[in-house]
């Protein structure tokens, strides 16, 4: 069991005085310093000391990095609400004045010059009483609560803030270590779940000491989840021929409905294995954690909080889109917050594709619906420049908000009516992957770009695809179809924001036919006997300008105000 520093008289105290923090603590993803460019982040070993009483932690991290260039300075992201009582560079302390932490950035003179290929741990004792989230997950940080019979129930929730609400890290999206071990200390008898492979527990003077590995943790994926647990265990055999340990760490309340909850997972497994490929994480576990807020893509321990909620598709929602993230988020991160979209647009469309993977075209078009309502194309879902979590989830400061969800599911839905499934399902598990075959135990966790996702749908299909990326992902507005009728013609044109040259092909249904006009140079024409009824895009392949989803938003916006007044 390891000890670590407490400053006692402040963790024993539930009204240590923090302050609000920073904006720069607040928002995660800010640029990178050249110190941090400059190192390989090996090794994460944290021990954590979690004091309920309290709602304080104390904390030692021992963070090993190698250098690619000389470096004498580094810099780590660290709420300063969580006071630094020593900093140790392999194992000699820096003077007070050697390090200061202002605003969120940790920043420390080293005792020499770090020469490029040399090793060096850096160890971090804080403590303190970390941030509380107002609305866990959207609002992020600490969330304490309770069971039904009183006992605690503790998690973390960061991905908007970002890693530093509670270790020292480098609060970037490439900010991975490539191993981390945690040491959870904890009451007993609770349990703390957490990321990766189980190395045990140790108990002593009423503590418990949780140990726990992974490789290649998201930022925001590692997580504390602490409670009177109970769990259920399990092995899925994967078509790839491994096997793959489940496990679900669940309330003592959720006893009854804790069984038929974990029983959605290996038809889950199965879908995304046989439609995407292998599970990332085999090694380690498919984990879930009962958690007190919604529910969040923590790497190999997902956190779900969505009250065992049943709904007309049959399965949980929640529970599956968050299950996708491992694949989209956490073995497949996005190398910028900008292009969030590959997480979230990604591991949306998981949810209709699940539907029609399981019971065919009209629940997979239900699902695609339900989401087509919600897009508000306030602004673009990729602006090519680097963004922090804030500036892409907030639509007040000008970022596309949920249409990286939804908007981003139905642009997939629309690629992959427009390359076909093979081309479509190729540049995923490229982009996902790295490869196109992949196999377990024979890839490694990757960043990826829309840039990236671009590229490799031209390699997959050897057609350049720009004017779709362009229109849908760099532009707000959708493209508008335009039908006009003359004669025995009906003229076709492609409206684009920007006056992108838009050649989307267009299905049009005249009587029992179903005709394809090429678009070729964004318009297009086909004959219209006298009389003639037609159908545009029967078969709703492509995501596009809709009236009528335009009167039902300023109808629900409408709802809302009058709710409000």
């Amino acid at each position: 069991m390891k000890h670590i520093p407490l400053l006692l008289s402040c963790l024993l105290l539930s009204a240590c005085a923090t302050r609000a923090p920073t904006a720069y603590t607040l928002n995660s993803g800010a640029e990178r310093t050249p110190e941090q460019l400059a190192v390989v982040f090996e090794h994460a070993d944290l021990t954590l000391r979690i004091d309920p009483a309290s709602r304080s932690i104390a904390g030692d991290a021992r963070l090993t990095f190698l250098a690619t260039q000389p470096i004498s300075r580094f810099a780590l992201d660290l709420d300063r609400n969580l006071p630094v009582d020593t900093i140790e560079i392999d194992g000699k302390a820096l003077r007070p004045q050697d390090y200061a932490n202002p605003d969120g950035r940790l920043s420390m003179t080293l005792p020499a010059t770090l020469a490029a290929g040399a090793r060096t741990t850096i160890r971090v004792v804080y403590h303190g009483v970390p941030h509380v989230a107002v609305k866990a997950p959207w609002d992020g940080g600490m969330v304490w609560s309770s069971t039904a019979d009183g006992a605690p129930w503790i998690a973390s929730a960061v991905q908007g803030e970002g890693c530093d609400l509670f270790w020292p890290c480098i609060d970037h999206p490439m900010g991975k270590a490539r191993l981390i071990d945690q040491h959870i200390i904890v009451p007993a008898p609770l349990v703390a779940a957490g990321n990766g492979i189980a190395l045990g527990m140790d108990e002593a003077d009423g503590w418990r000491t949780w140990h726990w590995r992974a490789k290649h943790p998201s930022t925001y994926g590692i997580a504390l989840n602490v409670a009177p647990y109970r769990s259920l265990q399990s092995e899925y055999v994967s078509r790839y021929g491994n096997r793959i340990p489940l496990q679900f760490w669940y309330l003592p309340e959720s006893e009854a409905k804790a069984g038929a909850l974990f029983a959605e997972l290996p038809p889950m497994l199965n879908f995304f294995e046989s439609v995407i490929g292998p599970y990332p994480f085999a090694d380690e576990k498919v984990g879930i954690a009962e958690t007190p807020h919604k529910g969040m893509e923590h790497q190999t321990i997902n956190a779900y909080g969505n009250k065992f909620a049943k709904t007309s598709y049959g399965y949980d929602e929640l529970l599956q889109h968050e299950f996708a993230h491992e694949w989209f988020g956490n073995q497949l991160t996005n190398s910028n917050w900008d292009d969030m979209w590959l997480h979230e647009g990604f591991g949306t469309y998981m949810q209709p594709l699940y539907m029609q993977y399981l019971r065919g075209e009209q629940e997979y078009f239900a699902s695609l619906q339900q989401m087509r309502a919600g897009i508000v194309n306030k602004a673009p879902m990729v602006s090519g420049k680097p963004k922090t979590e804030e500036e892409v989830y907030d639509l007040k400061k000008g970022g596309p908000g949920g249409d990286i969800y939804v908007k981003g599911a139905l642009v997939l839905h629309t690629l992959r009516g427009l390359i076909g499934d093979d081309a479509f399902f190729r540049a995923v598990r490229l982009l996902v992957y790295g490869t196109e075959q992949p196999q377990p135990g024979q890839f490694q966790p990757r960043y990826g770009s829309t840039k990236e996702f671009m590229d490799i749908v031209y390699k997959v299909t050897g057609s350049n695809y720009d004017w779709f990326f362009q229109t849908y992902l760099y532009q707000a507005a959708l493209p508008e179809l335009s039908a006009v009728r003359d004669g025995d013609t009906l003229r076709l044109e492609w409206k684009t924001p920007a006056d992108i040259v838009f050649p989307m092909p267009v299905e049009v249904r005249i009587g029992k036919e179903i005709h394809t006009v090429s678009m070729s140079l964004g318009f297009g024409e086909l004959p219209l006997p006298t009389g003639a009824t037609y159908t545009l895009d029967p078969r709703s392949r492509v995501l596009r300008q809709a009236e009528h989803i335009e009167t039902f938003q300023k109808f629900r916006e409408e709802q809302a105000k009058g709710k409000k007044g």
